[in-house]
């Protein structure tokens, strides 16, 4: 059972009573009656291979209130989009698999490419805004909820409590982050989240006093989440990262766009858990190694058009103050693990902060020396600007993948 304590900005809605997903999902089939709801599902393709999105898929088959799914499926050729197409093909509600690498999408990416309007990057954050994309032209959708395909302890009282902040009429959020406890295989996970992002927030008001939007962004339980909703009219100016920096990359479009009273955080699980990355700690290219620089990197590029002044000497001492702060953590989480009973290897979690600490000063200096950097995708709202029928040109391609492919 979850408390009830609400601390910093973002309204928090805590799992209090353990409510049924049946008795939720009764309200939500009543909202959907005015505000239609959609789910994207970014996925690749050799996630249909294993255990989490098998069990995701059965879940969702016995929800009554969706109108619509979209996937996003990448890294597939035609007989895997074919596979593909079948395996959804059980769910009740009307779906579409976007076939990411399929001639007629990439078509519209070369387009795209060549206006300098496309996704640089491939990966998950160029699926979702895809994905995006064709949810505003299908038009179908009042609210929309976004969660990953590798949830191994997936039930579907988590999309029910993910999507009813933004999915009730009687409420004001136009955001919602799903938050909850990793904890699986008794011992603590989501490293880059407890010793990375919370000791370089903290580290960072040290050195650079308050900022709303460290105080902000510490107000998130868990924002690397890649669990959250929200209402249609945010898709249409949403800026996003196309590499690891995509949470927090969509958080700060958030306060840029609204107030903090239409954002919420929910309690979506008591348990939690999903594919693990691996440290890569001889790879920045790579793995926890990778994403702690794009995550850094987008914290100091959000900092920066706050008017935050950074040097060299800036991120030193940055670096300096995140390894100090990131080593009393440890101890905090260690003994929290003792407390549950729960595994903790010390050394392995010096190691991880010690490759962090390395990531935070070389995401500074990147940063310092690519200042032209162009890291977000441009939002859907420029994208029709320079191409009006755009909308048209994407539902009409994924359509005719569907029609000439499905019954094959």
């Amino acid at each position: 059972m979850g408390d009830f304590y609400q601390n910093g900005i973002i309204t928090t809605l805590h799992n209090l009573s353990c409510r049924s997903a049946a008795e939720m999902e009764d309200e939500l089939v009543k909202f959907s009656k005015t505000r239609p709801m959609s789910l994207v599902l970014p996925s690749l393709y050799s996630e249909l291979q294993g255990p989490a999105l098998e069990k995701i898929v059965t879940e969702l088959q016995q929800v009554p209130y969706l109108n619509d799914i979209v996937i996003g499926l990448d890294r597939a050729n035609l007989d895997e989009y074919k596979h593909a197409l079948k395996y959804f093909g059980r769910l009740p509600q009307s779906h579409r698999v976007l076939w990411n690498d399929g001639p007629r999408l990439k078509a519209i990416d070369n387009m795209l490419q060549q206006q300098g309007l496309a996704p640089t990057e491939l990966g998950k954050g160029r699926n979702v805004w895809y994905c995006l994309g064709y949810v505003l032209a299908k038009g179908k959708a009042e609210s929309v909820a976004l969660h990953d395909c590798d949830i191994v302890t997936y039930d579907r009282s988590m999309l029910a409590r993910l999507i009813y902040p933004v999915a009730n009429p009687s409420f004001n959020y136009e955001f919602c982050k799903g938050y909850y406890a990793r904890v699986a295989d008794n011992k603590l996970n989501g490293r880059v989240t407890r010793l990375l992002v919370t000791p370089l927030l903290r580290s960072l008001m040290k050195v650079l006093g308050p900022q709303d939007y460290l105080d902000y962004l510490d107000s998130f339980r868990y924002p690397l989440a890649g669990e959250f909703s929200f209402r249609i009219d945010v898709i249409n100016d949403l800026r996003i990262p196309s590499d690891w920096g995509l949470e927090i990359g969509v958080l700060s479009e958030m306060k840029r766009n609204y107030a903090t009273n239409r954002l919420c955080q929910v309690d979506v699980a008591d348990c939690y858990d999903h594919k693990h990355q691996d440290l890569s700690a001889h790879d920045d290219q790579g793995g926890l190694s990778k994403m702690s620089i794009d995550i850094s990197k987008a914290i100091f590029r959000k900092l920066a058009t706050d008017g935050v002044v950074f040097t060299c000497s800036t991120f030193r001492t940055i670096k300096a103050t995140y390894y100090r702060v990131a080593l009393d953590f440890i101890e905090t989480y260690r003994n929290d693990a003792v407390i549950n009973g729960l595994d903790f290897d010390v050394h392995k979690e010096e190691k991880s902060v010690e490759l962090f600490a390395q990531n935070v000063l070389k995401a500074g200096l990147h940063f310092l020396d690519n200042p032209m950097d162009k890291p977000f995708i441009p939002s859907w709202n420029r994208v029709q600007s320079a191409i009006p029928d755009i909308f048209e040109q994407l539902s009409e391609a994924v359509e005719a993948d569907h029609k000439e492919f499905h019954q094959l």
